[in-house]
């Protein structure tokens, strides 16, 4: 376990190294930043109009037996922006993504494919891992916006239609404006993009080590989402407690 820990922060400050050739790389970044986009977006999407539906469905009849219906915006919309937004569109990157990026690394590993990269004298963490973390981490904070809009959405219509809840559109967008601050929006950006760089250097790094020919390459994929996963929520919990004492920002 450590010594994969130590792996991965060898394998990020390697990466972090290679920032000053940004901009030879940014074909693969783009390429990278698009495939990423153009998989992921529809299912974000989904899945935060879902999200804040539920949120709006389980928490609304709760708040308008104890008068406080008018509280179903902000609410709605913190738990989305700060937690649900971020760790879920994580978790998604991770399960699409992530396995993605090991499975081929992991392929290229088994069939020495990287090692003909070393032979022309091509750096595989420049060419191969840096396009890749660059490109989730751009494009999982951008998710996460997506999702912080589709989900409210999803919340809102809930409230109108639903019998149980009934709280009016002008309502919950009155109180989600009035709840809703703009370090609320950072708190989950921020989170959004450290979660971004352990997908990619944990995918990257299983895909890097697979042995053993396409059992291996399975035995990478699954660690690659299990440990992004874990991780996610470890970090999580960190990111919380340190970013707690800036929760009094700009109102939005």
């Amino acid at each position: 376990m450590f010594q994969n820990l130590g792996e991965m922060l060898v394998l990020l400050g390697a990466t972090l190294g290679t920032l000053p050739r940004f901009w030879q790389e940014r074909r693969r970044v783009a390429e990278q930043l698009f495939d990423i986009g153009n998989s992921s977006l529809f299912m974000a999407c989904m899945l935060a109009l879902f999200m804040g539906g539920v949120l709006s469905l389980q928490t609304g009849p709760v708040l308008v037996q104890r008068g406080l219906g008018s509280s179903l915006g902000g609410l709605v919309a913190l738990a989305l922006c700060k937690e649900l937004a971020p760790v879920m569109m994580a978790v998604l990157i991770a399960g699409r993504i992530g396995s993605s990026m090991a499975a081929e690394l992991g392929s290229m590993q088994v069939y020495q494919e990287i090692d003909a990269l070393r032979t022309l004298n091509i750096n595989p963490i420049r060419y191969l891992v840096f396009p890749r973390v660059v490109a989730i981490a751009v494009a999982l904070p951008c998710l996460v916006v997506f999702a912080n809009l589709v989900g409210w959405m999803g919340g809102a219509l809930v409230a109108q239609f639903n019998a149980r809840v009934e709280v009016s559109w002008n309502a919950y967008f009155s109180n989600l404006r009035a709840t809703v601050e703009w370090m609320d929006l950072a708190n989950g950006l921020i989170k959004s993009f450290f979660f971004a760089i352990v997908v990619g250097v944990v995918s990257c790094h299983q895909g890097l080590t697979t042995r053993g020919g396409p059992r291996g390459i399975g035995r990478s994929v699954t660690k690659a989402v299990v440990n992004s996963i874990v991780l996610i929520l470890v970090l999580d919990y960190a990111l919380t407690r340190l970013l707690l004492p800036l929760d009094n920002g700009w109102q939005f």
